[in-house]
């Protein structure tokens, strides 16, 4: 089977260093799915209108090695403990596919680059190839009362974000947000604990400096890109 990119994902964050490790647990982080021309036909999204979410399955396009391992260290239990790959969400796999279910903000049916999907949430890198997109249907697709693996027992230990005013006023209000809140996940390896390390993430079109002390991070500056 041959499987051929439908449309490009666009995201603030160019490279994979800083964006979230999961979809939806930064929900001001904006995006759009851009078809490519020859999927640019509106009736492909007909009813669409009537969903919340989506589903989109992608491609870890950044990872440029095959995977050799069959276990990996989520970052989750402090990059030590060693897991079964398919007992996790690591991008380092034997078919590099993504998941990610997506809010969606809007669509816009008629554009100069056709059909586009705003959503909120994701994920994925900036110039990711979208493989296939599907609606998320709750009564199939949820399942509150079902067991996490590790996840259950391992607890987000989110970071005190600073981030000073002349960097704060460089982005919009929705920018601002979702930089709060990835910043606060710790982008940082989590092998990483040097409180002297200036550490760089690019981000919305600017390469954004910050050291993190403890459970500290504090942006030192910002330049554009």
């Amino acid at each position: 089977m041959e499987i051929t990119p439908i449309a490009t994902f666009h995201s603030p964050f160019n490279e994979k260093f800083g964006i979230p490790r999961q979809s939806g647990i930064v929900s001001a982080l904006e995006g759009t799915i851009v078809f490519l021309p020859e999927f640019r036909n509106p009736d492909s999204l007909r009813g669409l209108e009537g969903f919340d979410y989506l589903w989109l399955i992608w491609e870890f396009s950044a990872n440029r090695h095959a995977a050799t391992s069959p276990t990996v260290r989520p970052p989750r239990l402090g990059g030590n403990k060693r897991i079964g790959v398919y007992a996790s969400r690591s991008p380092y796999r034997h078919n590099r596919l993504g998941l990610s279910a997506v809010k969606i903000s809007r669509v816009e049916l008629n554009t100069p680059q056709g059909p586009v999907i705003h959503v909120a949430g994701a994920d994925l890198m900036d110039g990711t190839p979208i493989l296939d997109i599907k609606p998320y249907v709750a009564y199939a697709d949820a399942h509150p009362t079902a067991r996490s693996g590790f996840v259950d027992t391992t607890q987000w230990q989110l970071l005190e974000v600073h981030i000073p005013q002349d960097v704060a006023r460089q982005f919009t209000p929705q920018q601002l947000e979702a930089l709060l809140q990835s910043l606060a996940l710790d982008p940082r390896p989590h092998y990483h604990d040097d409180p002297g390390k200036v550490y760089g993430m690019s981000f919305a079109g600017h390469n954004i400096h910050f050291t993190v002390d403890e459970r500290t991070l504090t942006v030192i500056n910002s330049n554009n890109l």
